[in-house]
């Protein structure tokens, strides 16, 4: 099949979608610990929410058709705390909480995660759900309006960026896994924490706008950790609130707490000492240099030894090695891109199946490379997304077959390949067929109801929803 005329479509993807883990609903979601209020009268007020319990949905009180789930710290008393908003991709305020509820409870945060945040929205959509979320919470919860911050995943990073550059009173965010490349080449009001797994195909974009963002006084850090495209691990996102608390307290909007930075440089130089000591000379000067964009290190005679490490790895042929292969393997990366942008409207079936098994192969390697490999088939997943997306928005069923296939032997368990599938077999009038893809969509995470019945290649066929929907995992 030649489709010369797909390359048009790789760059229309909507703003704020940047991953292909479209479709790929959250399991393991923790309930909603108090039920839905039945209208945005009834609302309670200040000091009435339960602490140390998830609460979703709370409903706006100016707009019912807005929610979010919230969580206050246990121990919480009367006074302003510092808070976090989250915005989750696929409009789940209740997972990023659900994930780390504990770290609220560690440094005394709210947390805020919006039910209307996701990828699709444009920015006129965003401003709006911020502009209702901010009101309401504001004006329900003690929060110290000296310290906002906002943290999103994927396309929700970059709305927590978008936010950010917006409106002053936000003073840090947390972009895990995407974040607006506009950050690079502005001036802002607040901290950036870049977040990425090594495997993430947005790594090498957030590494680049943290690059640039070196060559000015931005205030920034990046975090890396041993994962694909999805939301950090507690461990790291207690990382980057620690680099939250260090701001405030630079800035002087909290005391200074020196036990606190005390167990910090310690937990970092033991950190920087095992990866030396493991060889890993390019982790361990990754680890350095959030340690030095995370505090002012030439002012604290404490952080002299992690100073002179930093000296003695990059100075290391060992480091200089490794730091050769890594941009070694960014130029392979992206040579590889450039060919499947070259591919995406020429190759048939079977370059892609070779090219695809091949790199599975490849990405089960606990190595850098492996890590690459894992980067290029997430960045085809998100191709064949975009591709197939437009390709069935403009009814071209033929070419968009092909394209939905490749979308599901490069990610098996996306729900929207297997959603896209189902469509497809629906507009060819196969009512099995079709049920068998939504099935295998359920079975992978799919539990958008509302979606499924809602499409009209569904309704046309009599796709048979109950039965469908009694295999959904409840949250």
């Amino acid at each position: 099949m030649v489709l010369r005329t797909i390359q048009s479509f790789i760059p229309i993807i909507v703003f704020f979608y940047t991953s292909s883990c479209a479709g790929k609903t959250h399991q393991n979601v923790a309930k909603n610990d108090a039920a839905p209020m039945s209208s945005a009268v009834s609302a309670p007020a200040k000091d009435t929410f339960e602490t140390g319990k998830i609460i979703s949905p709370v409903y706006c009180q100016n707009d019912a058709s807005q929610s979010y789930a919230l969580y206050i710290p246990a121990n919480a008393k009367s006074e302003s705390l510092p808070v976090i908003y989250f915005f989750d991709p696929h409009g789940s305020g209740t997972f990023p909480l659900s994930k780390y509820k504990s770290l609220a409870d560690r440094y005394g945060f709210i947390f805020i995660g919006s039910n209307n945040s996701k990828n699709g929205n444009d920015l006129a959509t965003a401003e709006k759900i911020w502009a209702i979320l901010s009101t309401d919470t504001k004006a329900r919860l003690h929060i110290n309006e000296n310290r906002i911050y906002c943290c999103g995943f994927s396309g929700g990073g970059k709305v927590a960026c978008y936010v950010a550059m917006q409106h002053p009173q936000v003073k840090g965010v947390i972009a895990n896994s995407g974040a607006l490349p506009e950050l690079a080449t502005s001036n802002f009001h607040f901290s950036i924490t870049a977040i990425a797994g090594e495997g993430d195909m947005n790594m090498t974009d957030l590494v680049a706008i943290t690059n640039e963002l070196d060559k000015t006084t931005a205030r920034h850090r990046i975090i890396f950790f041993d994962g694909k495209h999805e939301w950090a691990p507690e461990a790291t996102m207690d990382i980057a609130i620690t680099g939250l608390q260090l701001d405030a307290m630079h800035d002087r909007l909290i005391s200074a707490d020196m036990h606190f930075i005390g167990n910090f440089i310690i937990n970092t130089e033991a950190k920087i000492d095992a990866d030396i000591k493991a060889g890993n000379y390019l982790k361990a000067a990754n680890e350095c240099k959030l340690f030095a964009s995370l505090l002012d290190a030439d002012s604290i005679k404490e952080a002299k030894s992690i100073r002179e490490k930093a000296v003695a790895i990059t100075s290391n042929p060992a480091y200089q090695q490794q730091l050769k292969q890594k941009q070694d393997l960014l130029v392979k990366e992206q040579s590889w891109k450039d060919q499947f942008n070259e591919k995406f409207g020429t190759a048939d079936i079977n370059y892609w199946e070779t090219t695809i098994n091949d790199f599975q192969r490849r990405a089960k390697k606990q190595t850098a490379d492996g890590a690459m490999y894992q980067r290029l088939l997430a960045y085809l997943s998100l191709a064949f997304y975009s591709i197939s997306n437009q390709l069935i928005a403009t009814n071209r069923n033929q070419d968009a077959q092909h394209f939905v296939e490749l979308y599901k032997m490069v990610d098996p368990t996306n729900t929207e390949a297997w959603y896209f599938s189902a469509i497809l077999d629906a507009r060819n009038n196969n009512v099995r067929a079709a049920e068998s893809d939504l099935m295998t969509a359920v079975s992978n995470g799919f539990t958008d109801k509302d979606r499924m019945r809602q499409q009209a290649e569904f309704k046309n066929i009599s796709v048979n929803f109950s039965g469908i929907e009694s295999k959904m995992k409840t949250n």
